[in-house]
């Protein structure tokens, strides 16, 4: 008697890669729902082909035997990429670089590619979502045009391999990443299998050959790359763009970096020569124009960047039984628990009315540092009495009411000083740490209360 092989299927959530030998309608990695799909026979072979692990004459060795990496890179002829990257370009690294529709990562990479180009570096700018003469059009405009820039406009893997391997190319864009396919492979753009063949290929090229490429990635509404979540884990840097298409400012900030920090950003601004590094960003977050209520100026740590920045409060009426409390740019249950704290410690009672604050040029305060100056701000709104605009505020403040020293204070200070600052509320300053600004009044304070 014969039996029938039983049929082993195979799942995949194109959300976020999971798989999964049955069918389920939540998946239990990232909870999208209705996001596995049956992967076909030739696909589910491509699955287990890509994660077979080589098991050659590998052997383990001692971590102190393992010899120091040298790595290379070199500049991109932008200074805030460059410090966005850590340095520069690593030879070898696959990058991407993400954002909303119009924020201007084609525009960067484009300005980039041409830099590179004028200094004697061939590279190649594969584009599946415009056609060859609008990239010129927009090269013409940067001023990016050059003999070493080739474009390729193709969305088909083997192709564009074919191209690279041949070209001997010192730097290649693809643009984007959701626009190219593997015929190999029976599925749509985009999709997990397809991301993951294409990415593996064009990190085997960039590590063989030393070649670093960046990739382009569109984001979806929630802020992520659109698409499977994949490509970010496979990258070895992952580069995000702030800010409003019809702002000037935009901010590039890195939160994947194998080979630097992932607190460093690059500031840039939209010209009519495209995005440009933004020069003297020191003055791009702040106003000193009048004296408004409402408004208290601090310094942030960027990365090893100090930036002044203007935090913005307005404390109005309430016409609802629940007041609002809204923040942008600022973590909205900090905010919660700094009003509370006004409340208990200081008597103001803010209970009937709503609480906006707001950081100025779409920086976004991830540290406690800013903690006194929002305070500041919010207590200046309530009383609508303006704070003079020579001083600056820093300092955490805590639940007890106390205020709490912050890192690289003489580097905050020093940086407000050069901005044209004049005083300065901080916390207590240890004895260790003796710091002299001519011109610079510094108040000292322990308490909430003794600052009142």
């Amino acid at each position: 008697m014969e039996f029938l092989a039983k049929k082993s299927s195979l799942f995949e959530c194109q959300s976020c890669g999971y798989q999964s030998a049955k069918w389920v309608g939540k998946c239990p990695s990232c909870g999208a729902w209705e996001s596995l799909i049956e992967l076909t026979k030739e696909q589910a072979q491509i699955v287990k082909s890509s994660s077979m692990i080589s098991v050659s004459n590998s052997k383990a060795i001692p971590i102190t035997d393992v010899k120091d990496e040298k790595i290379s890179r070199f500049a991109t002829g932008d200074e805030e990429l460059d410090i966005a990257l850590g340095g520069g370009i690593v030879d070898g690294s696959l990058v991407l670089i993400g954002g909303s529709p119009g924020v201007g990562k084609s525009t960067l990479l484009l300005k980039t590619a041409g830099n590179l180009a004028g200094k004697n570096v061939k590279t190649l700018y594969v584009t599946g979502e415009e056609s060859a003469e609008q990239i010129k059009s927009r090269g013409l405009r940067l001023g990016a045009l050059s003999q070493k820039l080739y474009l390729l406009n193709e969305i088909n893997l083997d192709e564009i391999m074919a191209e690279m391997r041949g070209g001997e190319y010192g730097f290649v864009i693809i643009d984007s990443i959701q626009t190219m396919y593997s015929p190999s492979i029976p599925s749509a753009p985009g999709s997990v299998t397809q991301v993951r063949e294409i990415t593996f290929a064009l990190m085997r090229f960039a590590k063989e050959t030393g070649v670093p490429i960046f990739i382009i990635g569109h984001i979806t509404k929630e802020g992520s790359i659109a698409g499977p979540r994949v490509l970010e884990h496979m990258v070895d840097t992952v580069l995000y763009f702030d800010g409003e298409p019809t702002g000037e400012l935009r901010i590039l900030r890195c939160f994947k970096n194998r080979f630097g920090s992932t607190s460093e950003i690059g500031i840039f601004e939209m010209s009519e020569k495209g995005l440009v590094s933004a020069k003297n960003i020191g003055k791009k977050f702040f106003s000193k124009h009048a004296q408004n209520s409402g408004s208290a100026i601090t310094v942030l740590m960027e990365g090893s960047r100090p930036i002044a920045v203007e935090t913005q409060a307005l404390v109005a009426d309430s016409p609802y039984q629940s007041p609002k409390r809204s923040a942008n740019g600022f973590d909205s249950s900090r905010l919660t628990m700094l009003i509370a704290l006004l409340e208990r410690k200081l008597g103001i009672a803010l209970g009937r009315f709503d609480v906006y604050v707001n950081i100025v040029g779409g920086m976004k305060i991830a540290e406690p540092s800013a903690d006194l100056a929002v305070i500041a701000a919010i207590i200046s709104s309530f009383k609508n009495r303006p704070i003079k605009t020579e001083t600056v505020f820093l300092g955490e403040v805590s639940l007890i009411g106390d205020i709490r020293e912050v890192a690289n204070l003489e580097t905050r200070l020093k940086e407000a000083n050069a901005q044209g600052f004049s005083k300065a509320i901080v916390p207590k300053i240890p004895k260790s740490l003796q710091i002299d600004i001519k011109c610079f009044e510094i108040d000292e304070v322990d308490k909430l209360l003794e600052w009142m």
